[in-house]
């Protein structure tokens, strides 16, 4: 059997081109399309070690906000798309989760670019196992008000009003938005963990092997064992303090940790 290698991140949380985060994340993306990665989190691997990259999944957040259209792009989210393009081009899948802060992402990642869009569930398959990857903001089922506002920002209403919006007040209230959804999502990243890893473990009796997630902004990785098969939850971190990403190959889920250089 051909093995898949693939790679995922989120909660980048892009809003400046010059932002240090931003910077070391094209740095990151040019080591998947080169396949460095496996030298990353694997320090027995030879230096020049390639290991060419199947898919790339980033579990929603990768901008801080989005509110753009395929006719009018935010130039300081230009460098990071661009990034992915070129991977898309030297036949890496790209596939994007929206999150709290990124999203009405199809029309310009899916409908222009043909990259894969997930609204809220991937449901997918990793080789013989069966995955759900999510950004994760809606597992907290008890954070009604929250709840509530998402339903309203991604309602077809809201949809159509932010469209006839001028690019430049549309980004600035995507940036309130984005402050507003940070105030409501306050509870501690290990308190929200353990609301995934039970989320995740519900999953599990019902057929999933593995849970990718983003949002709680730890990195962490627990296996479990049902039915007589392991299971595999990933919560990814972030790209704001962590700099953490997920490595799998030949059935081997890894947390790295990327040096900033």
């Amino acid at each position: 059997m051909v093995t898949m290698k693939a790679v995922f991140l989120a909660d980048a949380h892009i809003r400046k081109a010059e932002d240090e985060r931003s910077l070391q994340l094209l740095n990151f993306l040019d080591d998947i399309r080169e396949g460095r990665v496996r030298t990353l989190v694997d320090p027995g691997a030879l230096k020049d070690t390639v290991a060419k990259i199947d898919d790339l999944f980033i579990a929603g957040d990768l901008f801080d906000y989005w509110f753009c259209d395929r006719n009018y792009i935010n130039p300081e989210f230009r460098y990071i798309i661009n990034k992915l393009i070129e991977l898309q081009k030297a036949g890496i899948r790209v596939h994007l989760c929206e999150g709290n802060h990124d999203f009405f992402l199809a029309d310009y990642f899916s409908d222009v670019l043909g990259m894969k869009v997930y609204e809220e569930w991937a449901d997918v398959p990793i080789e013989n196992m069966k995955a759900l990857i999510t950004h994760g903001d809606t597992v907290d089922r008890q954070n009604k008000f929250y709840l509530m506002l998402r339903r309203i920002f991604r309602s077809r209403p809201f949809y159509c009003l932010q469209r006839i919006v001028p690019a430049r007040l549309r980004w600035a209230l995507a940036g309130l938005s984005s402050q507003t959804s940070k105030k409501i999502n306050l509870e501690k990243g290990e308190a929200l963990a353990e609301k995934m890893i039970a989320f995740a473990l519900e999953k599990f009796q019902s057929g999933y092997d593995v849970f990718i997630t983003g949002h709680c902004h730890v990195p962490l990785l627990r296996h479990y064992y049902s039915d007589g098969r392991r299971k595999t939850f990933v919560a990814l971190g972030d790209w704001i303090k962590h700099y953490s990403f997920l490595y799998y190959e030949n059935r081997k889920f890894t947390l790295g940790y990327y040096k900033p250089r």
